[in-house]
């Protein structure tokens, strides 16, 4: 590794797979803790608000949906402002964000104020935290990507695994105003996790090191052609022919020294220069067919990513299982998500294997451990739907995101872009997902049915995944007439530039042959 262009960055010339990266992955892991762990922990608190506020099951999801719909809707101003300001700052800033939420939370006297502190508070500090961070994440790794990021995305798992048993515990001890101070009090954490998030620069993958040796080039042209333009004027007066060639310039001393530290600057004004007009969240990801279907297919699975873990104590409640077993639902469900991720990474890092429908099989699995809740009977029936569930969870989440970085969506250089822009569709159904479950519990009096509504999401959402390999290919456009009309139009306009070369060079010779026996027969007429 090179010393960095500035003192906060690393620079690689290509990328690492490790180095610094091994850093960021634990950053990120803490970072996850502190994040999505409490997120799907909340579901602890869901009887002691509704008993508190009396309020229906379904205003009291509402919490949990603005915050994930913040999370989610603001996704591309955490893109701008990483791209403007960094990825370390905007962290730091999350991390702040989400505390003060928490903190101010502990002190809420309505739901109302619930959905401020908890909903936009924390939940913009949420978005703010773990978006920018996976984004550089993804960024240090290449070969071993997919199984890092699973790896490292456990941290939520072990969280909640921790967190339901030790916050319920909690609860009955201090009551749910002191256990959010404790908990805002700890995520305090994201900001020193932060901090170790130093940015990476690949030297290959940019075009800024060019323009130096172009203007070298243009001052040893420069330099040639004044030389040149002196010689041909003496050969005249002289008569003599003089060549002049550029292996002779080198040796000329008249070449000024460069000042490292003139050079440096130079760069790093070029740099700037590059970096400045870059967009700060690239909106041509919209064009991409495969990204539209990605989008949707996150836009529906979204339904079933956090209703189950809001849902799964009250479902067990439901079912005469005690308050302190029930609990164990979510620990059982973040063990179960560990293994997911773990295995999911590391499948996904054998080649060559399309990751696309890998992903496909792990969706299609997830939408029928949602469909097994419903009929779950008793304890032990419900760990195992639970276990189940948490497998085949662990390996959607741990991977939806990351595979943006593949080429059959958008590749790593607009996955930033790609990243805000998928996180932002999915807001939708991050705000919709919950309290739709909460509704037709209230309706049905039965809460498998909140399982159901997200079941179905996740089907919807695994028909769009089945169309991105196609979008990409093309095959959608491919036996259109327009589409074959495009196609042979553009095959005539590659072969016409080569036959009319070499048609233009045969006539040029043939037009110049003919012209010279035309002159000597004219000659020869004169004669």
């Amino acid at each position: 590794m090179e010393t960095g262009k500035s003192r906060s960055a690393n620079v690689y010339t290509k990328v690492p797979d490790g180095g610094w990266g091994w850093v960021v992955a634990v950053a990120f892991f803490f970072v996850e803790v502190f994040t999505y762990g409490v997120i799907k922990s909340f579901g602890v608190f869901f009887h002691e608000f509704r008993n508190y506020f009396d309020e229906s099951n379904s205003r009291i999801s509402w919490i949990i949906s603005i915050c994930v719909f913040v999370l989610t809707f603001t996704a591309p101003l955490s893109t701008i402002l990483s791209n403007r300001f960094g990825h370390r700052p905007v962290v730091m800033l999350g991390g702040f964000l989400v505390s003060l939420g928490m903190i101010l939370a502990s002190f809420a006297r309505n739901i109302v104020e619930m959905y401020i502190t908890i909903g936009v508070v924390s939940g913009l500090g949420y978005c703010l935290s773990f978006l920018p961070t996976l984004t550089i994440l993804s960024q240090y790794f290449e070969k071993r990507r997919s199984l890092v990021t699973a790896v490292a995305s456990t941290g939520e798992c072990f969280a909640v695994f921790a967190f339901a048993p030790a916050i319920t515990a909690l609860n009955d001890f201090i009551g749910w105003r002191y256990c959010l101070l404790t908990v805002g009090a700890l995520q305090l954490n994201i900001v020193v996790f932060g901090s170790l998030l130093r940015p990476i620069v690949i030297k290959n993958q940019e075009e800024e090191a060019k323009p130096l040796p172009k203007a070298e080039n243009v001052e040893t042209t420069y330099m040639l052609e004044n030389e040149q333009t002196l010689t041909s004027i003496d050969s005249i007066d002289s008569g003599v022919e003089v060549t002049t060639s550029p292996k002779k310039v080198p040796a000329k001393p008249e070449k000024p020294t460069e000042d490292p530290s003139e050079k440096k600057e130079m760069v790093e004004r070029i740099e700037t220069e590059v970096k400045t007009s870059q967009p700060l969240l690239d909106f041509s990801v919209l064009r991409n067919s495969s990204f539209i279907c990605y989008a949707l297919f996150g836009l529906f699975a979204t339904l079933g990513f956090f209703a189950p873990s809001l849902y799964i104590i009250p479902l067990s409640l439901s079912l005469g299982i005690g308050k302190d077993k029930s609990a164990y639902m979510l620990s059982a469900i973040a063990i179960a998500e560990v293994f997911g991720r773990i295995g999911a990474g590391w499948i996904l890092n054998k080649k060559p294997i399309r990751k696309i429908y890998i992903e496909l099989i792990f969706v299609v699995l997830l939408c029928v451990a949602l469909i097994a809740f419903p009929f779950a009977c008793g304890f032990w029936g419900l760990i195992a739907c639970s276990v189940f569930f948490g497998c085949m969870l662990g390996t959607v989440t741990g991977t939806h995101i990351p595979l943006l970085a593949e080429d059959d969506i958008v590749g790593i250089e607009k996955m930033s872009s790609g990243v805000g822009v998928y996180v932002f569709i999915q807001s939708i159904a991050g705000l919709a997902g919950p309290p739709l479950g909460g509704v037709l519990v209230d309706w049905t009096q039965n809460y498998g049915s909140a399982f159901y509504s997200c079941a179905v999401g996740m089907a919807l959402g695994a028909l769009f995944l089945a169309l991105v390999r196609p979008c990409k290919k093309g095959l959608f456009r491919r036996n259109s007439p327009a589409r074959r009309r495009e196609s042979n139009r553009s095959q005539e306009s590659q072969e016409i530039p080569i036959d009319f070369l070499e048609m233009d060079l045969g006539k040029g010779e043939g037009l110049s042959k003919s012209c010279q026996s035309l002159d000597e027969t004219s000659s020869n007429g004169h004669q």
